[in-house]
């Protein structure tokens, strides 16, 4: 095997995972982010199994175990009577069947585990404060430019989110679209609160034009809610746009009262709202030594819960791409081939979901009769999916 120098842009769960996927196979690997410090950001993350095997191939398995809550069920209502429309069961089940567990974690401790283990790893070097403004193929090497330095490797890959600067810099601007959803996220301390609302479960409560979705994270001590309701404007996207927590409970006003109780025991200085955007399914990823990972290739609604899962099932399948250390670029087409045609699946049904979460009579009607078919079945497609045997 050829040793590789990697430059890898951007340090969210994406970029964090591939450097550890690369290091692990004997490469080095360098990766800028543009914020001056780590960033632990956000509230609540679902890691489902098809990530879990990724993460525990690169020796988190432990450290995740003790941060993350093990849903038992997930439970599907009725917005207003809170009846259930499906329910399926996680827990040991889900670990039997798919070879992994199904977690639950705040997404500041998912991120503190990959960074701890990036820089406790001699191959890998983190640089913080680095805003790439471009970068060049020169030979067998593609060079990185920022504003005071520049960075060489045989590789470059882009792990920059949705407004990807190395996205940019193959394609040119396309700015992300508005999907015509806003939504809201706040964390409820769960001491006090009513036994059934502290459940071992995810819950999502289905309703017309929004939905509403809580679950358990940091070992038990908060709830974690996300609702999303339909906009017809937004002017900023922005993932710390704080809000009001009035607001959120006017917008779920009429709902059944358990949502109620939580909005109203929530966190209040810690509400955000953040508008949903998506981009069009690309053609292509990269060109020559120079490719894409995660959001910054294919942003993926959550109405699928796996955007973050995409990102790290990139991480591993690039990084076997790249095990050999020869032939590059028909590596990266390779990594490509295996991978477009799974996450650009997600991103369609993760859309498709978003209509069918909200739909409205008589359609809901329809939708509650087909869900635990459906949700068999999908949870089979994404789950089964093993990342490390894929190339």
């Amino acid at each position: 095997m050829k040793a590789l120098n990697v430059v890898i842009v951007g340090a969210g769960i994406g970029g964090l995972t591939h450097a550890l996927c690369l290091s692990r196979a004997g490469h080095r690997v360098t990766i800028l982010e543009a914020n001056p410090s780590a960033e632990f950001f956000g509230a609540g993350i679902q890691i489902s199994p098809n990530a879990t095997k990724v993460l525990q191939s690169i020796g988190l398995g432990p450290e995740l175990a003790r941060a993350a809550n093990v849903p038992e069920y997930a439970s599907f209502r009725h917005w207003r009577t809170g009846a259930n429309i499906h329910q399926t069961r996680l827990g040991s089940s889900i670990n039997e069947q798919f070879g992994a567990p199904y977690y639950h974690l705040l997404r500041s401790d998912l991120m503190r585990l990959l960074m701890d283990a990036v820089v406790q790893d001699a191959r890998i070097d983190l640089i913080f404060g680095v805003k790439v403004s471009g970068f060049e193929v020169q030979g067998d090497a593609v060079s990185v430019r920022s504003k005071d330095a520049s960075f060489t490797g045989q590789v470059l890959v882009g792990a920059d989110g949705i407004h990807s600067s190395i996205r940019h810099g193959l394609f040119g601007n396309q700015a992300p679209r508005f999907t015509g959803q806003v939504a809201w996220r706040f964390l409820v301390p769960a001491a006090g609160l009513d036994p059934s609302l502290v459940a071992p479960a995810v819950m999502a409560w289905w309703g017309p034009g929004q939905h509403f979705v809580q679950y358990l994270v940091g070992q038990g001590q908060w709830v974690n809610c996300v609702c999303i309701l339909e906009s017809t404007q937004w002017a900023q996207e922005s993932w710390v746009q704080r809000g009001e927590i009035t607001d959120v409970a006017e917008d779920f006003k009429g709902w059944h009262p358990s949502l109620g109780a939580l909005i109203k025991a929530a966190d209040a200085p810690e509400v955000y709202q953040w508008a949903l955007f998506d981009r069009p399914e690309m053609p292509s990823w990269g060109t020559g030594p120079v490719t894409l990972l995660g959001d910054a290739c294919h942003a993926t609604l959550p109405f699928m819960a796996q955007g973050a899962a995409m990102a790290i099932e990139d991480a591993a399948v690039l990084s076997q791409c790249l095990r050999g250390g020869t032939q590059i670029q028909a590596s990266l087409k390779q990594y490509e081939a295996l991978r477009k045609p799974r996450t650009t699946y997600v991103q369609r049904a993760s859309q498709r979901n978003g209509r069918v979460f909200h739909a409205r009579p008589p359609f809901s009607w329809l939708r509650d009769q087909v869900a635990p078919w459906a949700g068999r079945k999908t949870m089979a497609r994404l789950y089964d999916y093993d990342a490390l045997a894929a190339v």
